[in-house]
Parts: structure tokens; sequence; C-alpha cells
């Protein structure tokens, strides 16, 4: 039975595609079978933290528009991942990504696509694979095709920052989630300041949510410089905002 994880934030510049990839790293050195779907069709990026230039094809688009299955979209890129990891771990890491070239945003703009197909993709993908984990990385704010990845979701990740946007818009969001009655619904925190009292603002985050708060990443000079060098939380494990990310994973895992 595969786990689905939706990776999501009301808003942009959250860091949700950099914890996707870690996170998948991470439980893929666990030793388990996952894939990274990336479905922010409108404006990608996950391919470049696993070390692409330009989104390897086919792609999620090629799948949507009939060319290709899902299976054949799915890139292995468990050697790239596996040169961050100290050991290894006998797990497998997939990648769908979506295409970064500009006719293929435009078309999607233009045309959209069947969420239907998309939603049988993630089944089948799941059942082809053996996976155990499936991570959808989705695109910001709330449309059809966040609210089905919530519905068929088991856990759901909302990244927020510390600011009065993100803590109102993820408001709305987490109303949507529960009466979309997602299973497990964690918070995540991302680029708290240095000297932030954490307890009270993980209390503001309970009092404000009544949700799980599951880790709070700190902003960090470090994961900025790191870029698209590699998995940070594979590379420096001993660094505060990778011990964050391995929280999710015990989570998750737990």
């Amino acid at each position: 039975m595969t786990t689905v994880i939706s990776i999501h934030s009301f808003r942009g510049g959250t860091g949700k595609s950099n914890t996707t990839a870690n996170v998948a790293a991470r439980l893929a050195a666990s030793g388990a079978r996952v894939a990274v779907i990336d479905t922010d069709i409108q404006s990608p990026g996950v391919h470049v933290l696993f070390g692409f230039d330009d989104t390897p094809e086919p792609t999620l688009n090629d799948y949507l528009w009939g060319k290709v299955s899902i299976t054949d979209a799915a890139h292995d890129i468990t050697t790239q991942v596996s040169q961050d990891m100290t050991v290894n771990s006998g797990g497998s890491l997939w990648f769908v990504p979506s295409s970064i070239k500009p006719g293929d945003i435009a078309r999607v703009l233009r045309e959209g696509y069947d969420v239907g197909t998309l939603n049988d993709g993630f089944r089948n993908l799941s059942r082809d694979l053996s996976l155990d984990y499936l991570l959808i990385d989705t695109h910001p704010g709330l449309n059809e095709e966040t609210l089905l990845s919530f519905t068929i979701s088991d856990v759901l990740l909302l990244l927020l920052r510390p600011d009065r946007q993100d803590f109102q818009g993820t408001a709305v969001t987490v109303d949507v989630a529960r009466r979309l009655d997602v299973p497990n619904l964690l918070l995540v925190l991302n680029k708290i300041p240095s000297g932030v009292d954490l307890d009270d603002l993980r209390q503001q985050m309970f009092d404000a949510y009544g949700a799980e708060t599951a880790a709070m990443l700190p902003l960090s000079e470090e994961v900025v410089q790191n870029a698209s060098g590699g998995m940070f939380s594979l590379t420096s494990p001993e660094h505060p905002w990778s011990k964050q990310i391995g929280l999710i994973v015990d989570r998750i895992l737990s």
C-alpha cells in the first residue's frame, strides 16, 4: 500500500520544493521506494533540486497529453541521490518532472488538462513501481488539481513562513483540508529567523490551526548557499535545518 503525501503551501516562496526533495531523499535513504511528482505545472522547479539543468523527457505533460504512460515519465534518479547518501540504503527514488519549456507551460495555461487523468496517473504509478511513498509537489494556492491531491492524500504537509499573510492563507487551506477529511494534517514552519521564541511560535501555530507542527525549519544561509548542490539534509545531516527535515521523515515513518 502506497502512502500518498502532498506538500503544499498557500503562497509561493515557502521552500516547498526544497522540502519535498529532501524529504523524498531521506525516505529513500531509509530504504523505501519513493517517487516525486512535480504537479506545479505552471512553474516547475523540483528538477533543479535533483541536479537537472533542464527537465528530463518524457514529462508529466507528455502523460497528460496522452503521449506516454505515467511510468514512462518516471525517471529513476536513485544513483544521483545516492551520491549524497553515506551508505547504500537499498531504497529507490523516481521523479516525474513537469516540463519547463515555455510552449508546454503556455499550452497548459491555454488548454488545461483532465484532472481525472492526473488521478489515474497517481494510482498507476504507485502500482507499477510498487511504491512505499508517493510525494506530490503541488502548485501554491487552491485549484482543482490541488484539491484532488488533498482528497487522495494520506498525509498533507502544509508549509508556511512566520508572517501574517502566510498565517491567513494557511488558515483557509487548513479549513479546506478538514472539510476534505485529510487523515493526517501536519504543519511545517519554514524560514524562521534566529532569535525567535520557538515555544511561543509553536503555541501560536496550535492556537491558529489546532494542528500538529511537525517541524520548524530555521532560516539558514548555508541552505540558501547550497542552492542545487545536492540534498543538503543528506550531505549535512547534523545541521539544524537537516535535523528538522529528519523530524518530518520520522513523523511520516511513524
